[in-house]
């Protein structure tokens, strides 16, 4: 059964290696609706206080960076090297997306500034999965394709 878990998804049959994406993508979408709030509105935290919070707790970012950097060394360690950055950093990146364009700021001159907030945060989850995933890779008992080629072209 483990043989099967983690055996490159190239070797599986198509429907398998297509339903084990489409279930990435929905556990890396999911990982952020219950890790982090959809309304990212600023508001008071106690009725009457002058400072406003984001409502956006550390443990559940801390949740959703952990759920996401699993999720992208899996399938950095089965799939290619592109498709932990499609299933893992997409779904997140287009919810955060979601939220933060339905939910515009006060109009204090940072209205417009999601676009940027939303760019740092693609930018910074990609780049933990792309590190993830080409973490993951190195633990495979398969020769890399680069390896692959070079020890053909040695051989001849």
């Amino acid at each position: 059964m483990t043989e099967k878990l983690l055996s490159p998804l190239r070797t599986r049959p198509w429907p398998e290696r297509w339903l084990t994406r489409v279930l990435g993508a929905a556990l890396s979408g999911t990982a952020y609706l219950l890790c982090l709030p959809w309304d990212l509105r600023d508001r008071v935290r106690i009725p009457g206080a002058s400072d406003e919070t984001t409502p956006v707790p550390g443990a559940g970012v801390l949740l959703l960076a952990a759920a996401l950097l699993l999720l992208a060394a899996y399938f950095g360690h089965r799939d290619a090297l592109a498709w932990p950055l499609l299933l893992v950093a997409v779904p997140p990146a287009v919810l955060m997306h979601l939220s933060l364009r339905t939910h515009p700021g006060p109009p204090d001159g940072f209205a417009h500034a999601w676009p940027l907030v939303w760019a740092f945060h693609t930018l910074l989850i990609a780049t933990g999965v792309l590190v993830a995933a080409a973490v993951a890779r190195q633990f495979r008992d398969e020769p890399q394709d680069d390896e692959a080629v070079f020890a053909h072209t040695c051989d001849a």
